[in-house]
Formats: structure tokens, sequence, C-alpha cells
């Protein structure tokens, strides 16, 4: 579904239904067999893979708490969708958005007896990861998300340093948003030329070699307090003061920056909305960026430290230590 809204912003909608071929991981032995399934009737262990739909672009994980799947996102598209396995009563997965802070393929745990946890992607540093694991059907693990083992090294290969993971109650296919002008700044043509320069030469977070030591920047915007934050590596750079037009939430959405675009003269974002509910009046996705500005000095210093795969997180949860721990989550909800 596509179409246009004001502001001359547009929106598209990818969905990946139907009959899908699953991969199922059955014990330690990581044995697989291809199975032919609807997405809604996957059994524990099984998965969909299809990378075709999307060869390449930035890669989303939304983590589903109440369905236990995993859907990955490539450039916009569902590439995969996979069963998991979540923490249990008493270690429940924290809900929020997350960005991967590292990988380790043959990662073992310093806490649980030294055990296996294969094609780690790192969540925080406190000990939630995506990972391999045992699937029972339900939520099982210490707080991590296991998955399975084919998959989690399939997921392996297309995750990077800085990747977006979304746990939350339900998903959302990611929308695709052209914002004119300089995010948080008002909208003025001469600015498409700022933004251009600011990108010039910067890649992607994908395609950073191992002898590149970027840094991975996150802006977080809250409208409760009017709060917005610079985050490198998931230290705080600045803060700044967010100016909201209209009343009502904003609710919670991720945007990660594709890239300037020419046709809008501003940016294109994909972005992803993680929970709709109770959100009020100007809430449609494609209003929230127009809605929010910030100030001069923020968006000087932000503008600097841009790069394609920044991510944005808009969210009407107040940016206090409850909800936001060091390096360890990007926002908590």
């Amino acid at each position: 579904m596509s179409g246009a809204g004001p502001h001359g912003l547009t929106r598209r909608h990818f969905l990946a239904g139907g009959a899908v071929a699953a991969g199922a991981f059955f014990g330690a032995e990581g044995i697989a067999k291809e199975v032919l399934k609807e997405i809604h009737e996957l059994q524990p262990g099984e998965f969909t893979w299809h990378p075709d739909r999307q060869p390449d672009g930035p890669v989303a994980v939304v983590v589903s708490l109440p369905e236990q799947l995993v859907h990955v996102y490539r450039n916009g598209v569902r590439i995969a969708v996979s069963t998991c396995s979540t923490g249990k009563k008493g270690h429940g997965t924290p809900t929020g958005v997350f960005v991967v802070l590292q990988k380790d393929k043959h990662h073992r745990s310093s806490t649980y007896n030294n055990a296996p946890m294969p094609n780690m992607n790192r969540l925080t540093w406190s000990g939630i990861a995506l990972h391999a694991g045992k699937l029972p059907g339900y939520p099982a693990s210490h707080g991590c998300i296991r998955l399975p083992l084919d998959f989690s090294a399939k997921l392996f290969t297309i995750t990077h340093l800085g990747t977006p993971v979304i746990i939350s109650g339900a998903h959302s296919d990611p929308w695709e948003l052209k914002h004119p002008g300089m995010v948080l700044s008002g909208y003025a043509e001469h600015e498409f030329e700022k933004i251009e320069a600011t990108l010039k030469g910067k890649k992607h977070p994908k395609d950073w070699t191992e002898a590149e030591a970027h840094p991975v920047t996150s802006v977080i915007a809250s409208s409760s307090g009017n709060e917005i934050l610079l985050v490198e590596n998931g230290e705080v750079l600045t803060t700044g003061r967010l100016t909201i037009k209209g009343n009502g939430k904003l609710g919670n959405h991720v945007f990660v920056l594709q890239g300037a675009h020419g046709g809008s003269q501003g940016m294109h974002w994909a972005g992803i909305s993680h929970n709709r509910e109770g959100v009020g009046a100007f809430a449609r996705e494609e209003d929230v960026l127009v809605r929010l500005t910030a100030d001069h000095a923020f968006v000087t210093k932000m503008g600097a430290r841009m790069h394609p795969g920044m991510t944005m997180v808009v969210t009407d949860a107040p940016l206090h230590p409850e909800t936001r721990s060091g390096k360890d989550f990007v926002i908590m909800s």
C-alpha cells in the first residue's frame, strides 16, 4: 500500500505473507529439514529465510514477545521470520529499542557455566543477546532471545554493530518516509546541500571494514519532558530541548537513516512503529518527524555526526535512569 501524506512525505508498507519455506532446528545436533507453511503455523524451531526478496540494504530486527517470533527486515522488506524463546518468569526479556553492541560467532556464557551461545548478537552489556539455543515453544531463557541454530547463523551474516533490534509486544512492517529539509530544524530548501555535504563519503555501518572504527550514532527524542539526546556508542554526547508541534503523544517509533533523497530535497528514512496504542492525535507515522524541532546547538552537533544507518528513536517514555541504562539500552519502554 502506498500513499502521500502532508508535507510531501510518502509511506509504503511491505508485507511478506503467503506460504513460505522454513528450516527447522531439532535439539543440539542442529538437524534441519525443509517444510512449507504459513508464517502463523510455524512450529518451535522453524523459520523462513528469503534474502532474495531484498538482496541489499540496512537490516532491522523486531522481536515480538507475545508471538514468540523474530521478524527480520532488509531495506524495509521482510526477508525472514523465526520462532524464538525469550525470558521466562523472573527473567523476562526487557522491551525497548536496542542496537547490536558486539558480535561473537563462538560465544560462551560467563554467567551460566560456560554454556555455548553460538552466533551471538549482544544487545546489552548485562547479558541480553540474540543467539542459538533450545526452543521448547514457550519463554524459557534467562532473558536472551534464543533462535534456531541454522537461523542464527544466517542472521549473523547480515547484522552489524548498530543494527537496531526492537523488542516489543507486537510488530509492524517497516515503512518508507522522506522528510524535507534537515530533520529537527524545520524545512528550508537550501538545507539539502548541507545534508549532502554532511553525508558525503560516509558509509552505512554494514559497509564498514574491520579497520574502520566509526562511532554508531543514535538520537533519542522524548515527548515526556521534551528532551532529546545525541548518543554515540552508548554514551550521551549532548542533550537538547525538543519542541513538539500540536498536542497529543508521539507514539513510539524507530527511524533508520537511509541517506539524502534528492526528490524530496531532504532525508530518506525507514521507520518502524512498535507501539501504536493510545498515541492520540497527530500520531500518523508520516506526521511524526515534521512535528519535531530541536535547538540550533543540538541540530548542529547532530548534523556533524550523522551517517547512513543512524538510528532515531521517538518515544513517549521519559528519559531517566529507569528507562535508560548506560550502554545497555538505547531506550526501554
